[in-house]
């Protein structure tokens, strides 16, 4: 299928056109889209009269609307400071968040909370606004000094079949349920990554250093630190490094989310059909 065919096909659906009811619009026959539809391409002269019966821009016809919206979302984080791009990418998010309401009405009342609410500096509680739908998934915390997005496009298989065994995932947590593991992982995430030797984990978390080496040794074989031996004057001693892991920080974000007693739904849209998993 050409890209326009597949443009066509896709705005036609989306605004309820038929093939009939298109080629009516444009003086063509029923044929004719449908040839379109299946990998032909209109004559160019056809192509103001068929964006205007659709609704859309021509470069929507050739499918370079979104990548151009796209391009130009990456310009602009591109040349702003780190923490402003961050800023400015979760405004983004949070606009998509109530966009899934799909509900137009709505859109400029929960934009200007977000503005407001941004502006807000001694109100600590959290909100959150939670979409569970058949396109997938979409969650945003909202509180004056910590904003997460999380969004998940629904696979075409079930999610369950993208997720590792119910043994591996107990494993994951097993570690995190672990108070000491969970102590340490707190200390070492304070810290900037520097070699720590073991003696230094214990005296700042309280944790016996015989416990310390049994922590880190699992935190090795988990992937989220590295050990080395340095020799001094006293004979070797071990360090440690804890790996960057980006997956740590969204897991105790969630962990803190589901624990949360006082909270308030800014928004949310539960209007799935499919199972959850």
């Amino acid at each position: 299928m050409s890209a326009i065919g597949k443009q066509i096909k896709k705005y036609c659906t989306k605004i309820g056109l038929t093939q009939e009811q298109l080629g009516q619009l444009l003086g063509v026959t029923t044929q004719a889209v449908s040839k379109w539809e299946r990998g032909g391409t209109p004559n160019a002269e056809l192509l103001p009269d068929i964006s205007q019966a659709l609704g859309v821009s021509i470069d929507a016809l050739f499918g370079r609307e979104e990548q151009r919206l796209t391009a130009s979302l990456a310009r602009q984080i591109c040349q702003m400071k780190n923490e402003d791009a961050y800023r400015y990418a979760f405004s983004i998010c949070w606009a998509i968040e109530i966009g899934f309401m799909q509900d137009i009405s709505a859109l400029d009342d929960f934009l200007n909370k977000f503005i407001e609410h941004s502006a807000i500096t001694t109100d600590k509680t959290d909100y959150f606004a939670k979409m569970m739908q058949d396109g997938g998934v979409a969650t945003a915390r909202l509180s004056p000094d910590f904003h997460h997005f999380f969004l998940m496009v629904e696979p075409k298989s079930s999610i369950r079949e993208q997720l590792a065994d119910v043994e591996t995932l107990r494993g994951v947590f097993e570690l995190f349920a672990d108070k000491k593991l969970l102590k340490i992982i707190f200390y070492m995430y304070s810290r900037l990554n520097t070699p720590i030797a073991a003696s230094l984990i214990s005296k700042n978390t309280g944790i016996e250093s015989k416990e310390v080496d049994r922590c880190m040794e699992i935190l090795c074989k988990n992937n989220l630190a590295t050990r080395s031996s340095v020799a001094t004057a006293d004979g070797e001693i071990y360090s440690y490094m804890f790996h960057q892991e980006s997956s740590v920080i969204p897991l105790l974000c969630f962990a803190d989310e589901i624990a949360k007693k006082d909270y308030h739904d800014f928004v949310g849209s539960f209007d799935r059909t499919k199972p959850l998993l």
